[in-house]
């Protein structure tokens, strides 16, 4: 029987409360009310979309490293997803950003297409674009690599955004599937790369390490710094927040493109045939990252 992850058993959550003022009215907390009723967990702002929103869209007095386009005058025709919209707290966000020539793919599962649309009806009519993906599926992937391919500049994506999405166990493999997918071609044109960007809050590690031991075998990730102004010290972004999140950018191993994907989640998760073996095997980027983030102050 196939159970919606929207709608795990004794489901009880509550609105969020934003980390910042002048949060949209549309992601306010009666709106989360009634959307989580109809479309359970995606119908609530998790805390990590907060922070992503923040990179996205610094503070005046933040500076980032690495900044989310490192040469704004430079940049043209970003190509975007982002992974888990949800409500599409991130999405509005982002929407606010691009150039007339971007596109932004916002994606779900097809039941939570209709909040997407509902939420960010006032940005559908530019370069946002609202369309199913549910991780590890890999004809719904395909069917945006096929709108990619009929753009007649940079058919192919530069950025994917994800906030908040380590948290079923049953979820991860299916996920990293998806990241794999969307980062090989023809969603990229080699030597080209894209960018992703994880907005994460830790809540449990013994569920969630097992992801990102899988992860760091295929990308390359590191976390994002801030500065309060010019002068100020780098440390990394999340530190000074209530719950311990992370902002990470990553980019696939180069070497990452000649390994088969296995075609099991359960050897996918152990590594298997990443680094081009059949052996178990795991990164410990994450468990490192993490043990450099118990300095009190966190400091570079």
């Amino acid at each position: 029987m196939n159970v919606n992850p929207n709608f795990p058993q004794n489901l009880d959550i509550r609105p969020s409360v934003p980390i910042e003022e002048g949060v949209d009215e549309t992601f306010d907390f009666d709106h989360q009310q009634e959307a989580i009723r109809v479309f359970g967990i995606a119908g609530k702002v998790w805390k990590a979309a907060y922070a992503l929103n923040s990179y996205i869209n610094p503070p005046a007095d933040q500076i980032f490293d690495p900044p989310l386009f490192p040469h704004p005058e430079a940049r043209k025709n970003a190509r975007m997803l982002e992974l888990g919209s949800g409500t599409g707290i991130v999405a509005a966000t982002m929407a606010a950003m691009l150039h007339a020539n971007d596109i932004l793919f916002v994606t779900d599962l097809p039941e939570v297409c209709p909040l997407l649309e509902q939420n960010l009806q006032g940005s559908l009519d530019g370069p946002t674009r609202v369309r199913p993906l549910s991780w590890g599926n890999s004809q719904h992937a395909l069917s945006i690599a096929d709108e990619l391919s009929k753009l007649q500049d940079t058919p192919y994506l530069t950025h994917i955004l994800c906030s908040d999405l380590v948290y079923f166990p049953e979820l991860l493999a299916p996920l990293l599937r998806s990241l794999i997918q969307l980062s090989s071609p023809p969603f990229i044109s080699p030597p080209n790369q894209v960018e992703v960007i994880i907005s994460y809050k830790v809540r449990s590690l013994a569920k969630e390490t097992p992801f990102w031991s899988a992860f760091g075998l295929w990308f390359e990730f590191a976390p994002v710094l801030v500065k309060m102004s010019p002068s100020g010290s780098w440390q990394r972004f999340g530190v000074s927040l209530e719950d311990p999140t992370f902002v990470f950018v990553a980019r696939r191993r180069e070497e990452s493109f000649d390994w088969q994907v296995p075609p099991s989640d359960a050897d996918l998760m152990q590594g298997i045939m990443a680094q081009g073996t059949p052996l178990p095997k795991g990164d410990d980027t994450f468990e490192t990252l993490l043990l450099m983030s118990l300095n009190v102050s966190d400091e570079i």
